[in-house]
């Protein structure tokens, strides 16, 4: 082969690579800016345990990231799915639905059923989650979780919807919570029940998307911020705690990177927002598996 035939497929493979490599940034502007335009609309069927992960920070978030969103929970404290199944077969008016908008304001309506939370919005995400006390029992998923989707599905009127699995945390080892005993009182063998149980529920109903909150937790505990994760034994801190959670949610929900955004609560230090970001990180890659944070062991 002459220099001059090798040199003209230098410069068409040269070419083609450009060209890929212009197309494929073309796409991530195009992604990036339909995702700022849009409103992302998400709904949790839920309880406190989902108050602690997205009623607080995620919209913070989610506009430092460029991001608008409108943020629903359906709020029953404690409520496990059979309750959720239940309230909806009847169609019962039995949560408080809190409503985050657009421009961050939040509002509160009572007495507000499934079925009216639902049309409330074209929801682009609808989450489930189970009750902390049974979160790592596989069979209590069972048979509510696909009476509760099908319900859920029927309703929704956004064709596009995405179903997610909020994985909830193992509590405290030092929690008091007389749920704690299904696991021998025992954080380890109950965040290893909750893996067990949401990769069982994810096989059980069709989810597009696990969010693994879980894990995201177990990973902080691995700092220097250790098992300080929860207020009471259950409930995430006010601060570090619910702001991993809701990192986890940002970059699991949007498919962007947390590490970086820079919002953070008031009372978070940076070193403690940068455990956040990077467990949460970590848990979206490995869902399912602790990572240990051996760059995050002092302060």
């Amino acid at each position: 082969m002459t220099f001059k035939k090798i040199s003209r497929r230098l410069f068409l493979s040269l070419s083609v690579v450009l060209l890929l490599g212009n197309i494929s940034v073309a796409k991530d502007k195009a992604e990036s800016k339909q995702l700022q335009d849009k409103v992302i609309k998400i709904l949790a069927i839920g309880n406190s345990f989902s108050e602690d992960a997205i009623e607080h920070y995620l919209y913070g978030l989610a506009k430092a990231g460029g991001i608008k969103v409108i943020i629903g929970n359906l709020y029953i404290g404690g409520a496990p799915l059979d309750l959720h199944w239940k309230n909806a077969s009847t169609d019962k008016s039995a949560y408080e639905y809190r409503k985050v908008d657009v421009d961050g304001k939040k509002e509160r309506f009572p007495k507000t059923s499934i079925s009216k939370a639902l049309a409330d919005e074209d929801w682009d995400y609808i989450s489930f989650q189970q009750a902390s006390p049974k979160s790592g029992q596989a069979d209590t998923y069972v048979e509510p979780l696909p009476l509760l989707f099908k319900y859920v599905k029927e309703r929704a009127t956004n064709p596009n919807v995405k179903y997610v699995l909020h994985q909830t945390w193992a509590y405290a080892q030092n929690s008091t919570h007389k749920g704690f005993a299904n696991y021998n009182k025992d954080q380890m063998t109950m965040y290893n029940g909750i893996i067990d149980a949401s990769k069982k529920a994810m096989k059980l109903v069709p989810f597009n998307i696990l969010v693994p909150a879980g894990t995201a937790i177990q990973n902080a505990r691995t700092s220097f911020i250790g098992d300080n994760m929860c207020r009471d034994g259950y409930h995430l801190d006010l601060n570090v705690g619910r702001y991993t959670a809701s990192c986890t949610w940002y970059e699991t929900i949007f498919g962007k990177s947390v590490i970086g955004n820079s919002f953070k609560p008031e009372k978070v230090s940076d070193r403690e927002a940068a455990v956040a970001q990077n467990a949460a990180h970590f848990a979206v890659k490995k869902p399912f598996k602790v990572t240990k944070m051996k760059k995050f062991l002092n302060k």
